[in-house]
């Protein structure tokens, strides 16, 4: 490990030293939304001064993902930026929050299509805001660039993200970045306190031929567990008795358990251009490539002492502490070629390492669990894609071919523009995969939560159709099927959660269309999702209906020097056996005794932006104290009451 930390710091190091040398951007001078100026930050400069550039646009500023597409900074205010303005700083219209920003989400909606040959880490419910390796963005910018993110969180706490990327010349680019949180929330002992810190970097030479990129990522994600309210306290609760709409004065299951999950992950990826010829006719080459990962995590879960009607008897009464890691070691060496005749062809080996588990060995009467999941696999792959004319044909595979684990993967897309405002896509995914590695193996201070499984790959198909235009309606649908699923589940009704694997098929369906209306200044922006379990049903549990619809009004002020937005979004889903949660796991589980659901969340909104400043004002859930207390997040544990926040993003140009 420590070798390929060293490698991968020293290659930093040596590219940026090589990356100095300051260049001039050749390009037309534009008219400057950021602020006058005399210079370009990347180009010779002649003082030290600090000057705005006059010649950079926003599409200048490039924001790359891990697949190689580009886009550019974007300060402009719409509603999906207000959709987008949460914890997650993604649209979370197929998920539900619980009641303190940084806790879990219960999932509404599920997307079971997937590239991946490895199991997963398990505590899957603290992995919403733990970043992937696709969750990491490169960029390239002309001049500095500064965005920080601020909301406020409930009681004692608030949420920040603070980013900065620069280029030191042409060639070379580094990003650094931090999103803290800290929330003690409405209820006893619901602390969350996270950290994501994220370093990027990327160079290319003069030539063009060599690039690289890599990132360095560090993540803690720390939460206090109650257990949600007690059986007797729901009537409380539903009812509005005036006592308890102070929220700390509930009386929880537990207010001494608390988990946590961290993760370091250091990733590297490069290749150089053997072959190169670019003109503007044609576009062929030929490049070979190398990949280096390397993830070392752990979650754990802490209390005081033994809760036996929740969790059961306890090999300690006291001091419970489990603690399971992962080491995660990947290396690939890849060919490309890309011609505009033929298009892209690529062909990869992998090596995969992979160490799971605990300390120790378990002894349960007669029988030994091991402690540990270990071994080796190496893989090959393969992805394809080409542009016909207004035609796209997009493929990839990849297979296990040694090692300890099976596994499986194909996707192939085909798809067509219609114009400049319509497209039409189909898709196919097959995969198989090991289950989590916490079905596999878990251990615990609490006996129940003991296992060793041998469970078969899970085998999804999947079949999904798009139909994209802003002027008609954005229409998706999917359908998939799955051979041995496998969830969670308690044993009985007062029994403890384990897992289990369904030896019959899954067929799931659901269907999403959005589309806006607009009349001058108001808009009506609506998007609704029906889904149905056809085979399988109490496996997963989903709601029939999710409909987000939000009516607003947008118009400038002052001269233009204001944008404001303002409305209402209306948010529900249909009543249905919603999943409940495991504290002690981080996992969600089925329950098919309490239907949850059917009540209407109403958020009020206002937003502006000044400049570069978009500013959100919201009043949450405005409607909780006069539609009913009968919201959960999920069993036994309250969605949140009415709340006003407040918060803003602020890009800086230089």
């Amino acid at each position: 490990m420590y070798r390929i930390v060293l490698v991968f710091l020293f290659s930093i190091s040596f590219l940026g030293v090589n990356a100095q040398e300051r260049f001039d951007v050749k390009r037309p001078v534009q008219g400057n939304p950021f602020g006058n100026a005399v210079n370009d930050s990347l180009g010779e400069r002649k003082s030290r001064r600090v000057i705005k550039n006059q010649e950079a646009k926003i599409q200048d500023y490039k924001i790359i993902s891990r697949e190689n597409d580009t886009t550019y900074v974007d300060t402009t205010l719409s509603i999906y930026k207000e959709y987008k303005f949460n914890y997650l700083r993604k649209d979370n219209f197929e998920l539900l929050p619980f009641s303190n920003i940084g806790q879990t989400y219960n999932s509404l909606s599920y997307n079971y299509s997937g590239n991946n040959l490895m199991p997963s880490f398990g505590a899957r419910a603290r992995h919403f805001n733990y970043m992937e390796i696709d969750d990491i963005n490169y960029y390239h910018v002309p001049t500095p660039l500064t965005e920080l993110m601020y909301k406020s969180a409930f009681e004692q706490g608030q949420l920040l993200d603070a980013f900065f990327t620069t280029n030191t010349s042409k060639q070379f680019n580094f990003s650094i970045a931090y999103k803290g949180l800290r929330s003690l929330g409405k209820y006893q002992h619901i602390l969350t306190s996270t950290g994501n810190f994220r370093f990027t970097t990327n160079y290319k030479t003069k030539n063009d031929r060599y690039h690289f990129r890599g990132h360095i990522v560090m993540q803690d994600l720390f939460n206090e567990e109650n257990g949600g309210l007690k059986e007797g306290d729901l009537e409380n609760f539903e009812s509005g008795n005036a006592e308890y709409i102070d929220r700390s004065v509930f009386d929880p299951e537990f207010e001494d358990a608390e988990n946590i999950l961290e993760g370091k992950r250091f990733h590297l990826e490069h290749f150089y251009n053997v072959v190169q010829k670019k003109d503007s006719i044609s576009n062929n080459t030929f490049s070979v490539g190398n990949i280096i990962s390397f993830e070392d995590k752990y979650y754990q879960y802490k209390q005081n002492t033994e809760r036996d009607e929740y969790f059961g008897n306890a090999f300690v009464s006291s001091n419970i502490k489990d603690k399971v890691t992962l080491e995660d070691f990947y290396a690939e060496l890849n060919a490309k070629y890309v011609s505009n005749s033929l298009g892209s062809l690529k062909f990869n080996i992998g090596y995969n390492n992979f160490n799971y588990g605990y300390n120790s060995l378990v002894f349960l009467g007669d029988e030994q669990i091991i402690n540990r999941l270990k071994g080796d696999v190496i893989s090959i792959g393969g992805a394809y894609s080409n542009k016909i004319g207004e035609f796209l044909l997009d493929g990839s595979f990849g297979l296990n071919v040694s090692g300890d684990l099976d596994g499986n993967f194909f996707n192939g897309k085909a798809g067509y523009n219609i114009n400049d405002d319509t497209s039409l896509s189909a898709s196919i995914n097959v995969n198989s995969k090991a289950p989590n590695y916490n079905y596999q193996l878990y251990h615990s201070d609490y006996l129940n939560y003991n296992w060793q499984n041998n469970f078969d790959n899970i085998q999804t198909k999947q079949l999904a159709f798009q139909f994209l235009s802003n002027k008609i309606v954005n229409l998706e649908a999917d359908y998939t099927t799955i051979n041995n699923y496998t969830y969670f589940q308690k044993e009985a009704p007062d029994g403890f959660v384990k897992p289990y694997q369904y030896d019959e098929t899954v067929n799931y369906f659901r269907i999403k269309a959005s589309k806006e209306f607009k009349y001058r200044n108001f808009a009506l922006n609506n998007t609704i999702m029906y889904q149905s379990v056809l085979d399988g049903e109490g496996v997963i549990n989903v709601p029939e209906i999710v409909t987000r619809n939000t009516l607003y009004y947008s118009n400038h002020f002052f001269k233009k020097a204001l944008f404001l937005q303002t409305g209402v979004t209306f948010s529900y889903f249909t009543e249905y056996n919603m999943n409940a949660y495991d504290p002690l796991l981080a996992e969600f589980y089925i329950q098919n005794d309490k239907k949850i659901g059917g009540f209407p969340r109403l958020d009020f909104f206002v937003n502006a932006k000044i400049r570069q400043t978009r500013i959100y004002l919201k009043a949450e859930h405005f409607n909780s104290s006069f539609t009913g207390y009968n919201y959960y997040s999920t069993l036994n544990v309250p969605y949140r009451d009415f709340a006003i926040r407040f918060g803003l993003v602020w890009n800086f140009f230089l």
